[in-house]
């Protein structure tokens, strides 16, 4: 178990629009919640808050004394087994406002060791700069990157023996925020705690790197413009799973995210959603993705799809846009044969190739032989952004070694 506190002081002053008499606390590990952060004032809520930088060197460690037994590789259910230790023990209020009213945000990210046993984490400062973009949507402090990081690098470090040497194998990282205040009271939360807990995961499909089939879903709507759907608040994955349980039972994989009435397409299932097409009026093979509106969520996945694409297949005579696309452009590419493919793109599986998609009662075959699971561009997508997670490009700057 890991323990770190501090304190954000209630009088703090303004003056030259910035607060002031910021002090840090050290507190009782076993009385006081670890990141308890009091705001100053609700007329400052709208600011992004930071926390004072997190000090490593107060960081206390309980090892467990009855360590866990391995599980196996092949036995290994994404999100189902956890390791020995976590940043911060909970104990909670049955009236903390996270249980009422949901203010919470969470992040994914992964670490991963390869042959040698190096560890490293993929682009842990995108998740830590996307954390702070949800923290601050629900009023809730910010915190510093880089003494995060060196907290994660130690709890990953002491988990080293949970984080499978196999490629597609790793370990998922979650980082929590939860507003603690005790209070039935609609507001922000006076006080939140960060935890952090691990788990080693395989293929987020049992299936493993499979295509998968999506029912387009207009019956259900996963987010709005001007709402919160490009953070990542717990509320707006709560609010999918009926939705996602509906498209089960019709023998679908996960739903394909549709707005308006043009049937724009936004994301597939938790993924950010990819389509490659022949351009009709050029000949140009195009990879396109939805554009960050504020209806998609900044998959750290989906800027590296785009960042190796713009890298590597723009040379190639690719063109790559982040643009609306309609169900109407995605049918018209399946009859005139100019799709190519389709994938969605996430840290849990990485790259999700797509089979079909159901829309108005008919299948759309994206682009997939009967004998294939994987297109070109997924298939290569899935190897270049595994072989940065695993360092076989060691000086990339997405691939961070602890």
């Amino acid at each position: 178990m890991f323990r770190h506190s501090f304190l954000r002081s209630s009088r703090c002053l303004r003056r030259e629009g910035r607060l002031q008499h910021l002090r840090q606390h050290s507190q009782s590990w076993q009385s006081r919640r670890a990141y308890a952060v009091l705001h100053p004032d609700a007329n400052e809520l709208d600011r992004s808050l930071k926390l004072p930088r997190l000090d490593v060197s107060k960081l206390t460690i309980t090892k467990t004394s009855q360590p866990k037994v391995l599980t196996p590789n092949e036995k290994l259910v994404f999100g189902g087994q956890f390791t020995d230790h976590m940043l911060q023990n909970l104990s909670l209020d049955p009236a903390n406002c996270v249980f009422h009213y949901g203010l919470e945000c969470f992040e994914g990210m992964k670490a991963y060791k390869n042959a040698e046993g190096k560890i490293r984490l993929f682009r842990p400062y995108s998740n830590i700069d996307r954390l702070n973009k949800s923290a601050a949507r629900i009023a809730f402090p910010t915190i510093e990157p880089d003494s995060f990081v060196s907290l994660l690098s130690t709890l990953v470090n002491m988990e080293k023996r949970f984080i499978p040497t196999i490629r597609g194998y790793s370990l998922y990282l979650r980082p929590t925020m939860i507003g603690t205040q005790p209070t039935v009271s609609i507001g922000p939360s006076n006080s939140a705690l960060l935890y952090v807990i691990c788990s080693p995961v395989g293929p987020y499909f049992r299936s493993g790197f499979k295509a998968i089939s999506l029912e387009a879903t207009d019956y259900a709507v996963r987010a709005w413009p001007k709402g919160a759907g490009n953070m990542k608040l717990g509320a707006n994955y709560a609010a999918c799973i009926l939705p996602q349980l509906q498209a089960s039972r019709k023998g679908f994989s996960q739903n394909l995210w549709l707005f308006g009435d043009e049937d724009y397409v936004t994301e597939a299932g938790n993924s950010n959603f990819f389509v490659a097409i022949v351009n009709k009026e050029t000949g140009q093979k195009e990879l396109l993705t939805a554009p960050l509106d504020g209806t998609i969520l900044e998959g750290v996945t989906r800027d590296s799809v785009l960042g190796l694409a713009r890298e590597r297949l723009i040379p190639l005579g690719w063109a790559v846009e982040e643009r609306k696309i309609s169900m109407k452009e995605i049918v018209t590419a399946v009859e005139d044969g100019r799709l190519i493919e389709a994938f969605g793109s996430g840290t849990g599986a990485t790259i999700i190739p797509i089979r079909l998609i159901s829309y108005q009662g008919r299948l759309l075959n994206c682009g997939l032989k009967e004998d294939q699971e994987a297109g070109e561009i997924s298939t290569q997508m899935k190897a270049w952004i595994e072989g940065i997670q695993c360092g076989d490009e060691p000086d990339h700057p997405w691939s961070v070694q602890v």
